[in-house]
């Protein structure tokens, strides 16, 4: 890791605040990835299909897990239906008519799964013969609140426009209960190239509760959040090609253990972040100032299975665009190029300080560890104080006690936390 100069001579080693409130690093965090999620599932076998859901749901429907359903084409929920999903239950995504399932506002899902039964989207292909991008996502259009001139926005991707309008002012609103889901294969780029995510999140509201997700595989971006006010947890992202956390147009809410396990093979060619935060909608423009995008995440994992022969394929962890704020604490990040991106909204070391802020976390990256537009950058590296990190970048399975295995990979620090540096 090239950290030089400002970062380096800012090094002390153990003091007592940090030894005292530190992340214990070596503890096994990532206990609740087990017993629902799936790390191979292009291997899984999954019965064949047994009944096709209609395109328009326009009334209370209940799917039974006794039975495989297909999704094809777009499957939109609609006139403040709720359709409800019993755990165990499996929906496969047509890949050659590439099916979303679309929650218009005012109607709701209900998918609650177990851990020993969980609920699975996946493609309809057999196995050993999935993608990323076989089929489309799932798409929630909430009523909560959005930070654009109209306060409300349409769903890009040419969705049905009667069933495409997001936002309102009802910021407690529930659209959405999700728990123990995976969602498999998609993010279909050959049917539409926008919003075709694993999970997109419009204008959601305080009373959804979305937990337990895990999003593999996805075309575009695992998830995405559009707008809306929620406080989530639980959410995996593994393998993307694009970005695991998209989070725009003012959504506001607290982030808790997000997971995202990325390859440094896979990657969109417009470039892929474990977070890409964006403040608002520079075509749309903002209602008011102090409504952009604000997260705080917090006991969360962010790691590029990358080692010292592919570590030139990696971007920064975070990309933060449009002056968007976001607080990341108790977390680690480790296999990127940089910590985090600012684009030329952040136009000195004073608004990027009012901007971001990371404390008792952990890096390890091969890059200078901050990236930003305005020169001279003197100074940027004193947002990563407070944090503890390699002195040289560490490949992944060095620094990792099992970080790629199919069950449940492991995220524990082989060595000690007082083995790292601390930037003080």
């Amino acid at each position: 890791m090239k950290l030089r100069c400002a970062l380096t001579t800012c090094l002390l080693l153990a003091i007592t605040f940090l030894t005292s409130h530190a992340q214990d690093f070596n503890g096994n965090d990532s206990k609740w990835i087990k017993g629902w999620t799936n790390f191979t599932p292009n291997t899984t076998n999954y019965p064949e299909a047994d009944e096709k859901l209609p395109n328009i749901i326009a009334e209370d429907t209940y799917l039974n897990n006794d039975k495989v359903y297909l999704l094809s084409g777009d499957v939109y929920v609609t006139g403040n239906a709720i359709l409800t999903i019993q755990e165990g239950t499996v929906i496969r995504g047509d890949h050659e008519n590439p099916a979303n399932l679309i929650i218009t506002r005012g109607s709701k899902l209900i998918a609650v799964g177990s851990e020993a039964y969980p609920i699975v989207f996946t493609s309809n292909k057999a196995p050993k013969s999935r993608a990323s991008g076989d089929w489309g996502g799932i798409i929630i259009a909430g009523s909560g609140k959005v930070n654009s001139v109209s306060g409300n926005g349409v769903i890009k991707g040419n969705f049905n426009p009667q069933y495409s309008v997001y936002g309102g002012n009802d910021q407690d609103e529930q659209t959405a209960i999700l728990r123990f889901v995976r969602i498999e294969f998609p993010g279909n780029k050959s049917k539409r190239i926008k919003n075709s995510n694993g999970l997109s999140l419009f204008g959601i509201g305080t009373a959804s509760i979305i937990d337990h997700v895990m999003v593999s595989y996805s075309g575009q971006d695992s998830f995405n959040w559009t707008g809306g006010n929620n406080n989530m947890r639980n959410m995996l992202s593994y393998k993307a090609e694009d970005d695991d956390f998209q989070i725009s147009e003012g959504f506001k809410g607290d982030l808790d253990y997000l997971m995202a396990i990325r390859h440094p093979y896979i990657n969109s060619p417009k470039g892929s972040y474990a977070i890409e935060i964006d403040g608002y909608d520079k075509n749309s423009g903002y209602l008011k100032p102090n409504a952009i995008t604000d997260v705080t995440i917090t006991n969360s994992t962010f790691v590029n299975l990358s080692d010292n022969t592919n570590y030139i394929h990696t971007s920064s962890a975070i990309s933060a665009k449009n002056s968007a704020l976001v607080y990341l604490h108790n977390s680690k990040i480790s296999g990127f190029l940089n910590v985090v991106k600012f684009d030329d909204s952040y136009t000195s070391l004073a608004v990027i300080e009012r901007a971001f802020k990371m404390d008792n976390s952990f890096f390890n990256i091969h890059g200078e560890g901050v990236e930003v537009s305005y020169k001279p950058s003197n100074g940027v590296m004193n947002v990563l104080k407070y944090n503890r990190f390699t002195k040289d970048f560490v490949s992944v399975d060095n620094l990792f006690e099992d970080p790629t295995s199919k069950s449940a990979p492991k995220f524990q620090l082989k060595k000690a936390m007082n083995n790292y540096m601390v930037m003080q």
